[in-house]
């Protein structure tokens, strides 16, 4: 009699692997993020990374971190988990999990509660304690939106492309 593997990876090492990959797209050189976004029934309906919106040159528009506000970056790159809800066109994300590389903003949190996903899966929180992140767990607990770090299993996976 043939068995089933038993080495295969869980539900959440997937699809925090499938938001890490996501990550790998973004061409910030200083924070690459991703997010995937699952339904009830472990389907994957939408993934994104941060960038720039789309028809906007990552080769025109500034990556830097520190100076005048429309010569950062942070006027015009779109999050993660923003280009994740974004980019799905089915329908409602009501009842959903994100998986995100990275504890989302406050902005990215008032589109999660908006979209109506209800978990939020992050494997970092390295701005903890900032105004961000704290105006984002009140709003996220406010709305009944689950937050809950990503245990790592410690397990390698090697994709050769």
């Amino acid at each position: 009699m043939t068995f089933k593997r038993q080495d295969y990876i869980n539900w959440d090492e997937y699809f925090m692997g499938v938001a890490k990959l996501a990550s790998l797209r973004s061409k910030d050189p200083n924070s690459q993020v991703g997010a995937c976004i699952v339904n009830p029934e472990n389907k994957i309906l939408s993934m994104g990374y941060n960038g720039f919106p789309i028809g906007c040159s990552d080769d025109e528009f500034p990556w830097a971190r520190e100076g005048e506000t429309l010569n950062t970056k942070y006027a015009y790159v779109t999050h993660s988990e923003l280009n994740a809800i974004l980019n799905y066109r089915g329908g409602s994300l009501e009842g959903c999990k994100i998986y995100v590389t990275l504890f989302p903003c406050n902005e990215c949190a008032k589109a999660i509660i908006q979209a109506g996903i209800k978990t939020v899966i992050y494997a970092d929180n390295k701005y903890d304690g900032t105004p961000s992140v704290e105006a984002s767990k009140r709003l996220m607990t406010a709305a009944g939106v689950t937050f809950q770090r990503y245990e790592p299993t410690g397990r390698k996976i090697t994709i050769e492309v």
